[in-house]
């Protein structure tokens, strides 16, 4: 056997239990422990101070220096409390995780503890090196972070971490969080607005989010010995085990003891840090799982699941486990995403997707639910082209996750709702007896809550309160397609708001007027509902007489962002202007140009230097022996063939990867970035990626299973 495989196999097998212990038996004594939050707030700051914090926070007003030097005090104490001597602006740049630049509270010249309130309003990192999309040059490093006083300070890793946005010198967006916090401006004026037609006691209304997290779990010395996942973190090559998921006997299942542990320990870590994770289980394939938490509002919810992604890596080590986020780390089986759970909240306590057994909050939620169907139905490009990665690309289409096409799924009765008010204005609902009702004109009659089944293979589902956006990667951060789907309801809710004021300028009353533009926006946006499977051949057919898009690659779908509609939408709502879409349509076309650079150097190196070598030594081995069994007399043709269908593959191996290489190599000589990585995608991707794995797999199959020196799926995912 392969000596780095063997020594990793071996490594397994000695491993032994890591507990941990939580503060208290009741989570409630320690849940939030490590955040400056409400409560840390309330007792630490004097009452006019959190006064004027809150006021940040509820209503984006500005935060003065006086009142930022109280605070940064507070905190300052209570970090050096907790033995906290470093402190840093946390942010998420375009790189797609999360950033940070520690300093020190001790200050050498006076020889104390120091921290301004200037300094914790805003600091200045070197920005060059960070992808800008062309926003600035390299000499020009100039960038600044500021605090975001929503999202609560908290300690991680003995560093005090301040929530922050990144921007640069000329004030463009360098980061996720910018864009979020704006889209979140945008949809609560327009919800707001659609709102008070139902009731004039709402002034804020609030996305809420709650992130169902997925990921692999695998030994760490298994990781080790697998440079593929090392790299890529993704397995180029592998062949199916005998035993995959086939037997549906892992979704749900008694979870393996040193994932539990595992589970255990950062889920009290996350806890400390007042992410509510609520759920833990096995998923679908061999040695994947899930964590979910509950819901929170959407820019704390979104720096939670950053956070998490990082609380897990880290204690994965200590398990001597490795996480690993990426979208299809092994092929032929399920790969992961991030279902990202989505609702609207009003400063009354209404969710507004929530049905109800009031007539008035009934047409409510069904406004705001066809506004919604109506977003994704106009904007569909642009929520594929927000989840468009190279990882999540394996992913989209396969036989476990959402198509590329977008569509929505309701269920049966809220279809036959929407079905029934588009006909005539009424709704028909079956429950016992027979109801038909004029909608807007007597009452609206009850919609049950949870009144279908769900539907696994739709990208964008209504389950009941909420949408669950199901395409999203499981590395991505989710602030990209949230920023996507809060924009595009702003959009929908605007322009319904004033369609219904049109109405009513004719006299209709405020009821009819509703039901009107209902009934219009419900046939404008009928094709993009789809009830049924959307893993079959035949929904692509029905989907393209229906005239739905099916953007399949990330060059493809991000194309969306050069076009004036979604220039004009995003500039129209003050989220991201020109300049700022430019850039990161270049920083996401560079970013799959370079994962998929990587993975085919991956691939030539493991091709060339492990499997090549080990198929021809294992070649020369069969042809002794058939020469000894010709000189014998024997009869050796099962061993000639043998080793015709090895120099077959090693041929076809080493070819296929020089081709490659050359590829690669005159397209990085193109300067058109749109361009080179369409070629990536089709000429190197498309061209190779298949092929090449093909005949290394068959030599996996072929080749003695000692001599294999790359690690099996049957011992990553089955060996603990």
């Amino acid at each position: 056997m392969a000596t780095l495989r063997q020594e990793a196999l071996s490594l397994v097998q000695g491993r032994t239990r890591r507990s941990a212990t939580p503060p208290s038996n009741k989570i409630s004594d320690y849940f939030g422990v490590n955040t400056f939050n409400d409560a840390q707030m309330r007792q630490s700051l004097a009452p006019s101070v959190y006064k004027k914090v809150v006021e940040a926070i509820e209503k984006g007003t500005k935060i003065d220096t006086a009142t930022a030097e109280e605070v940064a005090s507070a905190v300052k104490t209570w970090a050096i409390s907790k033995g906290v001597t470093h402190y840093t602006h946390w942010f998420q740049p375009l790189t797609g995780s999360t950033a940070e630049k520690h300093d020190s509270f001790f200050d050498a010249l006076s020889g104390m503890e120091r921290f301004k309130g200037s300094t914790l309003v805003q600091q200045e990192p070197d920005a060059s090196s960070f992808p800008n999309g062309g926003i600035r040059s390299t000499f020009e490093a100039r960038g600044y972070t500021a605090w975001d006083p929503s999202s609560p300070i908290f300690i991680f890793e003995n560093t005090l971490c301040i929530p922050t946005i990144f921007v640069s010198y000329t004030g463009e967006a360098l980061d996720y969080k910018t864009p979020l916090l704006k889209s979140m401006d945008a949809v609560n004026a327009a919800a707001v607005k659609v709102c008070q037609l139902f009731d004039r006691n709402v002034k804020k209304v609030q996305p809420s989010l709650g992130v169902e997290q997925e990921y692999f779990v695998v030994d760490k010395a298994l990781f080790a010995a697998r440079p593929d996942l090392v790299m890529a973190g993704r397995t180029v090559y592998g062949h199916n085990p005998a035993r995959g998921q086939q037997l549906d006997d892992h979704y749900f299942g008694s979870i393996p003891t040193r994932v539990k542990d595992f589970m255990f320990e950062f889920e009290i870590e996350a806890l400390k840090l007042g992410i509510p994770v609520s759920t833990r289980h096995n998923e679908v394939a061999p040695g994947q799982f899930e964590v979910a938490p509950l819901f929170e509002e959407i820019n704390k919810a979104t720096d939670h699941n950053q956070l998490l992604m990082d609380v897990m890596e880290k204690v994965a080590e200590k398990h001597d486990l490795k996480v690993l986020l990426h979208e299809k780390p092994f092929a032929g089986l399920n790969g992961s995403g991030k279902h990202n759970n989505w609702s609207l909240i009003t400063d009354t306590g209404v969710n507004l997707f929530q049905p109800s057994s009031s007539a008035r909050e009934n047409l409510q939620f069904l406004t705001f639910l066809v506004a919604t169907v109506k977003a994704v139905h106009d904007n569909a490009d642009l929520l594929r082209a927000s989840i468009a990665s190279a990882g999540n690309d394996y992913r989209l289409g396969a036989n476990e996750a959402p198509p590329a096409i977008i569509s929505t799924f309701l269920g049966e009765t809220l279809t036959e709702v929407l079905d029934e008010l588009e006909k005539n204005g009424n709704i028909k609902i079956e429950k016992g007896d027979n109801m038909y009702m004029k909608l807007g004109i007597a009452k609206i009659p009850e919609i049950i809550l949870d009144n279908t089944d769900r539907n696994r293979t739709s990208p964008f589902a209504f389950t009941g309160n909420k949408f669950e956006f199901r395409a999203v990667g499981s590395q991505a951060n989710v602030a990209g397609p949230m920023t996507a789907l809060n924009v595009i309801v702003a959009d929908t809710l605007s322009q319904m708001s004033d369609d219904i004021e049109k109405e009513m300028s004719k006299g209709k009353d405020k009821k009819i007027a509703v039901v009107n533009v209902l009934r219009k926006y419900i046939t404008e946006s009928k094709a993009v509902r789809f009830e049924g499977d959307g893993y079959s051949e035949e929904w692509e057919k029905e989907a393209e007489k229906r005239g739905l898009s099916n953007l399949k690659s990330t060059p493809e779908a991000l194309d969306v962002y050069t076009t004036k509609k979604i220039k004009d939408l995003f500039t129209k709502h003050k989220v991201m202007n020109e300049v700022e879409l430019h850039a990161r349509h270049e920083i996401m076309l560079e970013n799959f140009i370079m994962k998929v650079q990587i993975e085919s150097r991956v691939m030539g190196d493991l091709g060339l230097n492990h499997i090549i070598p080990t198929a021809i030594l294992y070649q020369n081995k069969l042809i002794q022996n058939a020469k000894g069994m010709q000189s014998l007399g024997l009869d050796n043709s099962a061993a000639v063939e043998t080793i015709k269908e090895v120099s077959k593959h090693i041929e076809a191996l080493k070819t296929n990867i020089t081709s490659m290489i050359d590829t690669r190599r005159k397209l990085n000589t193109d300067e058109d970035i749109a361009r080179k990585a369409k070629g990536y995608q089709t000429l190197v991707k498309e061209g190779f990626f298949e092929k090449i794995r093909y005949a290394a797999d068959k030599l996996e199959l072929l080749v003695d299973d000692e001599s294999w020196p790359l690690v099996k799926y049957r011992e990553l995912l089955f060996i603990r």
